[in-house]
């Protein structure tokens, strides 16, 4: 029985007493505990491998700040690891995969993994987290878009041209929906052992859909995030498990993703949630949208941006508060306490029912 459901009910646009509040990347190296945490683990992969670590760091937020969601600690790119690529974390250089993707022989080598053997260690921490968190609030599963999860395997790493994999797109079409297909399917396949394993909303990260043209976007992008959301299962426990889209750079595209019969959309801080809000007509949920830059600035300051994300999307439900990106890792903790406290202080007026006072 879950304590705090905020979330759960804003995400399927029920009606709520004030906006719910968590963080993207909320675990992570801005706050000092998890530094600790993660120079105890040696890795940052054996972070993620080691359930017992990725449990402790998952709560750690939740210790500091009154959030309404723990997020599962681990990668969009544990499935290119369960693959068998050589995935590596450089530091100050990000991911790193030692045998990239490249052709169409390469593609049909690779097989989905079993969430319950390659991915056990992902399942083990889902399930310890639930435990852990004993109904305090729900706990958020995610995977990588199918295309985000292709621009590191193709290109071999992180990328600012992404050269490889458009050469793939424009020339090797064929290869491509392959390599999309296996991970479409591997993705579905993950995110419903996620649910069977406690997780009780689920989180697409598609970071880089914003690079597509808007053809490329629905073609290899948005296809393949509506073949993994048809195959969901949508109720565990007695509940409906929204299913949250997120498109960095995706502004342009909310009314065409509202279709895939996702939950919820995620909303960069490129987008005004007013003009989100009517382009999808309030048939589906809206999450974000703060500059995740604002939380250098005074606390003063981040109160009054926090009141304009508000604002902008305005009374009703329907409505996360969240960063538009994740939290940068050099921001001071208690800048993210002051946007929390104040998503607690300003909310609840955009809540009250016709009639309230006050």
């Amino acid at each position: 029985m879950l304590t705090n459901d905020l979330l759960l009910r804003a995400l399927l646009r029920q009606r709520v007493d004030r906006t719910p509040v968590w963080m993207m990347r909320q675990a992570g190296r801005y706050l000092p505990e998890y530094r600790a945490t993660r120079a105890r683990a040696g890795s940052f992969l054996k972070l993620c491998m080691t359930p017992e670590l990725a449990c402790e760091v998952t709560l750690q937020p939740l210790a500091r700040y009154p959030l309404d969601a723990a997020i599962l600690f681990s990668d969009i790119l544990t499935i290119p690891h369960a693959l068998g690529l050589g995935l590596q974390f450089e530091t100050g250089e990000g991911p790193r995969i030692e045998r990239p993707v490249r052709s169409l022989a390469e593609v049909q080598r690779l097989g989905v993994p079993d969430p319950e053997v390659e991915l056990r260690y992902v399942m083990d921490a889902v399930r310890l987290i639930r435990r852990e968190l004993n109904g305090r609030v729900p706990l958020i599963g995610f995977a990588g878009s199918p295309w985000t999860v292709a621009t590191y395997i193709v290109e071999g790493g992180s990328s600012r041209e992404f050269s490889t994999i458009k050469r793939m797109l424009y020339e090797e079409e064929h290869t491509l929906h392959a390599l999309l297909e296996l991970l479409a399917n591997s993705t579905r396949e993950y995110l419903n052992a996620q649910i069977a394993s406690g997780a009780q909303a689920i989180m697409i990260f598609d970071t880089w859909g914003g690079i597509l043209t808007p053809g490329q976007y629905r073609t290899f992008s948005l296809n393949y995030m509506s073949r993994i959301l048809q195959g969901l299962k949508r109720e565990n426990d007695g509940r409906r498990v929204p299913i949250i889209l997120f498109t960095k750079g995706g502004g342009a595209w909310l009314r065409s993703m509202c279709e895939t019969g996702c939950d919820a959309l995620g909303i960069d801080w490129t987008t005004d949630l007013g003009d989100a809000r009517r382009a999808v007509n309030d048939q589906v949920a809206l999450q974000g949208n703060l500059d995740p830059n604002c939380l250098y600035a005074s606390p003063a300051r981040i109160r009054e941006e926090v009141a304009r994300v508000l604002e902008s999307y305005g009374p009703g439900h329907g409505h996360v508060f969240n960063l538009g990106h994740g939290i940068h890792p050099a921001i001071a903790p208690e800048h993210a306490g002051a946007m929390i406290a104040a998503v607690h202080e300003l909310s609840p007026k955009y809540h009250r029912k016709e009639g309230d006072r006050g």
